[in-house]
């Protein structure tokens, strides 16, 4: 009897976890994925779409038609609970039987955790969903018609901060050309002990380096603050003080998804060993944002860790790894430490940002800053889309 994978989630952890199974397991595994969402999308992206470099079209794929000839099973739905006694998984509609479990789910956005943010019930917007990413691109036009302040950046217990950094730069590039800038104050609001931190300590000299940057493009920077509440065109911070904004882009605190929660930490994040498999249930696997990861040290506004789509794939790869080792009987790969590679556009130049290991104290860090990096990334993007159209997890 074939064994099932059951893989929640059909972003870069989910679609390389399935990929890698069916490559190395071929005929004799059955995979299925279970998505919210029906198609990839390039998040690493979505700050291009928001000032018009890119269209949806161009960053997203249809999961059916990739995972179909692939011959992996998809569904459309919400992941809604897991018995791992009975190793089964609900949805809206159905429920499915597994042999092994991939969570590769992502956050949940908790904007419900401070008062006003969010674009949907509040008054802030986001980038870390297409859906999101498409409202601030019509907010930044309403913007570029009715000129006024922007306030970017991160609130308490956002676990990805590369995006808006990245925003920042490309929204002053964008004002520049406009001949606009003089019009527009940007601040950058973050919870990060300081700037460049990203939850991490830092990339290299990425504090200096972000520091520097913002002092010549006139970014003022609002460091180590928590926001308590937010009304329309005014944000409230924990010394009592108020950004006002004609436009805000925040990030949004991070937390499990709501059907996957009750298998992790507090916060809904699932523990994992060294092999991506559950603390508790060794045949569940996480990868992605789904996995518990600590910070090395606290900081006085509680931040989390990233999981970049670079590390995301390793950590999906890993898992495949020892689904298919579990299923042969052989030994399992394990990875103590995980590295960073960031590639951050900023207009007309960008930086690209090393860590290894992505905690400090670190074997090696880099930070390189040159015209080519927004180049290079968009090579990437291309890249990862024809590899994902392809269906796979790695180069043939």
């Amino acid at each position: 009897m074939l064994k099932k994978v059951l893989v929640l989630g059909g972003s870069f952890g989910g679609l390389t976890a399935a990929f890698e199974v069916k490559r190395r397991l071929g005929e004799h595994i059955d995979v299925t994925v279970i998505s919210k969402d029906d198609r990839f999308v390039f998040l690493p992206s979505l700050p291009w779409l928001v000032t018009g470099h890119r269209q949806a079209a161009a960053l997203t794929l249809p999961l059916s038609d990739i995972l179909t000839s692939r011959k992996i099973h998809f569904v459309h739905g919400t992941a809604c609970g897991i018995d791992p006694v009975r190793m089964q998984v609900t949805t809206e509609t159905e429920t499915h039987n597994y042999d092994y479990l991939v969570i590769a789910t992502g956050p949940h956005l908790a904007c419900e955790e401070i008062p006003g943010l969010g674009p949907k019930q509040g008054h802030t917007h986001c980038i870390f969903t297409l859906e999101y990413a498409q409202r601030s691109r019509e907010a930044w036009q309403k913007l570029l018609a009715n000129p006024g302040p922007i306030v970017l950046g991160s609130t308490q217990m956002a676990s990805c901060f590369g995006p808006y950094y990245e925003l920042a730069f490309e929204l002053d590039q964008e004002l520049r050309r406009r001949r606009m800038r003089h019009k527009v104050p940007i601040t950058y609001l973050t919870s990060e002990s300081c700037l460049g931190h990203m939850g991490i300590g830092g990339l290299g000299a990425s504090r200096r380096f972000i520091e520097d940057e913002f002092a010549k493009r006139d970014i003022n920077a609002v460091v180590s603050h928590a926001v308590t509440e937010v009304e329309p065109e005014s944000i409230h911070l924990d010394n009592g003080s108020r950004l006002p904004f004609k436009l805000a882009m925040l990030a949004p605190p991070f937390k499990g998804v709501a059907g996957v929660a009750h298998l992790g930490n507090p916060r809904g994040f699932i523990p994992v060993d060294s092999h991506y498999r559950h603390q508790q249930y060794a045949n569940i696997y996480a990868v992605g944002v789904a996995v518990a990861m600590a910070p090395r040290e606290p900081t006085p506004v509680p931040t989390g860790v990233p999981k970049t789509g670079h590390m995301t794939v390793r950590m999906a790869k890993t898992a495949a790894f020892n689904i298919a080792a579990d299923c042969n009987n052989t030994a399992p790969l394990a990875i103590e430490d995980l590295n960073v590679l960031c590639l951050m556009g900023m207009g007309k130049t960008g930086a690209l940002m090393f860590a290894d290991p992505i905690l400090p104290p670190r074997q090696r860090s880099l930070l390189k800053q040159g015209r080519w990096v927004p180049w290079a990334k968009a090579g990437l993007e291309r890249y990862f889309l024809w590899k994902m159209r392809h269906g796979l997890s790695r180069l043939p």
